[in-house]
């Protein structure tokens, strides 16, 4: 079992950056396949980023695609999602996920097995 714990939200302005961090411990960090989500209030949780388990291969919704950045540091057990141009329709809680033993990126909800307890994300007009 893995345990994931996100850092690095906050309250930005329209058009900042931001960077999250997704730690994990309790298992080699490589083998697992990493997601990021974010749920709005009164919205579903939906898929924003993914990378292979390698850092290879990565996935981004088409709202976060040219904007976002997710990549991966397996020596430090980290996945980072570098969030840049930021809108005020990005605010939410933003979770991170993982898949274990997974060579592929993935980007629905119910493909990942471990999940942190999020990180809020506030961006104002």
């Amino acid at each position: 079992q893995v345990q994931l714990v996100e850092s690095g939200g906050g309250l930005v302005q329209a058009g900042d950056s931001l960077r999250l961090t997704c730690t994990a411990s309790g298992r080699t960090f490589s083998n697992y396949a990493v997601g990021w989500f974010r749920q709005a209030p009164g919205k579903e949780r939906e898929f924003v980023a993914a990378i292979s388990r390698n850092g290879g291969g990565t996935y981004y919704a088409d709202s976060t695609k040219g904007r976002f950045t997710i990549s991966r540091d397996n020596a430090k057990n980290t996945v980072y999602l570098q969030m840049n141009s930021l809108k005020p329709e990005d605010t939410a809680v933003y979770y991170c996920a993982a898949k274990p033993g997974a060579l592929g990126v993935y980007y629905t909800y119910s493909s990942y097995n471990y999940w942190g307890q999020g990180t809020q994300v506030t961006v104002s007009s």
